[in-house]
């Protein structure tokens, strides 16, 4: 395993103190997420961070994934009343039984496209043919266009918990958007050029 970053490097402002927020941006945000199972466990986790901040989510994330099975879609999906009663009483997740009911239908949404031959990886670059985008704003976005088309999408599939917001941090979170602050040591942009160009094919499609 790779040593940790030096902590003087700069990094995004919402990293810079916390060692867990500071551990979780140098290894994994932003870093891409091909795996069908895998983005659809981030995007579960993000939908509980929902009027929260993302370090309450991260540090209960092992027991997020002990009490949902390791984000097996397939036995989530089949979770019960009883099942609901249980979490609602776990001190290791976010009690929040809407979003545990969310959680449920959305195994059950993402198994419904998996039963009818789409792959939910592939649906997702099928949206975003082009990531990473790369956030050529200049501005820190709580959503954008390309997050509004992809929320509308997920929910057109079924999905719940997943507003222009969500999918947004998302989207970040899984390496669909690049949106490191340029003074942090991850930025790692292409030409400038290209990154206007994707930007701004991102939004012309939307």
């Amino acid at each position: 395993m790779p040593a940790p970053a030096p902590e003087n490097l700069p990094r995004c402002h919402w990293a810079a103190t916390d060692p867990l927020l500071r551990q979780y941006h140098d290894e994994e945000w932003g870093v891409p997420i091909r795996d069908s199972r895998e983005l659809w466990e981030t995007l579960v986790l993000e939908s509980f961070q929902a009027g929260l901040s993302w370090a309450i989510v991260l540090k209960r994330r092992e027991g997020f994934r002990k009490a949902f099975a390791n984000f097996d879609p397939e036995k989530v999906a089949l979770f019960t009343e009883q099942d609901i009663d249980r979490l609602m009483q776990d001190p290791g997740i976010i009690r929040a039984r809407a979003k545990i009911k969310a959680t449920i239908g959305n195994a059950q949404a993402y198994l419904a496209m998996k039963e009818q031959g789409e792959d939910f990886a592939g649906f997702i670059a099928s949206l975003v043919p082009n990531a990473p985008i790369y956030n050529s704003t200049g501005a820190v976005l709580a959503q954008s266009p390309l997050s509004v088309t992809v929320s509308k999408a997920l929910k057109a599939r079924g999905f719940r918990f997943v507003g222009p917001v969500i999918v947004y941090a998302w989207m970040q979170a899984v390496g669909l958007i690049h949106d490191h602050d340029p003074s942090c040591f991850r930025y790692n942009p292409p030409s400038l050029k290209t990154q206007t160009a994707l930007f701004a094919r991102s939004l012309s499609n939307m």
